[in-house]
């Protein structure tokens, strides 16, 4: 049966819807929602059901790591290791269409890390998600909802056509422009843009 739509306001995003889709997560569920940079698809970092769904639905080889979503920063020094250069970099980047890739901690499943054990995390610019994640207690992993071709979807209806039967709720905060993030390593402390996204340094 295809998941369910439930319409949110992505600036004040209801209590209620807040807490209808952490109970999604929590069963290691799959959620579709608008993020500021595309609509993404994604679970519970603790749950390996949701993590393994996750990776079935996208049709992705599972030696490419999937990044997660945290609310702050202070979040972000749980699952990896943030020095002071780290900090200060993604403090004044954060909110913001930035993955950054940095050690992992021990808090971090295997199949999210990379063979050097490198991890991509993002405090995004959405209210929806840093309510949501907050909620959950736990990171989001997170990915892009893109169609069999690879091309993003940009609206519930379609992503519920494309993806409805392995997803357990869709929410829908009207179109998503689609645009990826800025992913950003900062490892050993220097900084070097992996790949060019919405998020623009000079900002």
């Amino acid at each position: 049966m295809a998941a369910p739509i439930l319409e949110v306001d992505t600036e004040h995003p209801s209590p209620r819807h807040i807490q209808r889709a952490v109970e999604v997560l929590e069963r290691g569920g799959l959620l579709a929602y608008p993020t500021d940079t595309y609509f993404g698809l994604g679970c519970d970092l603790s749950s390996k059901k949701g993590i393994e769904r996750l990776y079935q639905l996208k049709g992705r080889d599972k030696k490419k790591p999937l990044s997660f979503l945290c609310p702050d920063l202070s979040d972000v020094a749980r699952y990896a290791h943030v020095s002071n250069f780290a900090y200060r970099t993604m403090k004044s980047l954060t909110p913001g269409a930035f993955t950054f890739i940095l050690e992992a901690t021990r808090l971090v499943p295997d199949l999210m890390m990379s063979k050097q054990k490198q991890v991509g995390i993002r405090v995004p610019e959405s209210a929806l998600v840093r309510e949501l994640t907050r909620a959950l207690g736990r990171p989001l992993v997170t990915t892009s909802a893109t169609n069999t071709e690879g091309e993003p979807l940009t609206d519930a209806k379609d992503i519920k056509e494309a993806l409805g039967h392995g997803l357990d709720l869709i929410l829908d905060g009207g179109v998503t422009l689609n645009e990826p993030s800025t992913v950003i390593s900062l490892i050993g402390d220097s900084l070097e843009i992996l790949r060019q996204g919405k998020g623009r340094l000079e900002d």
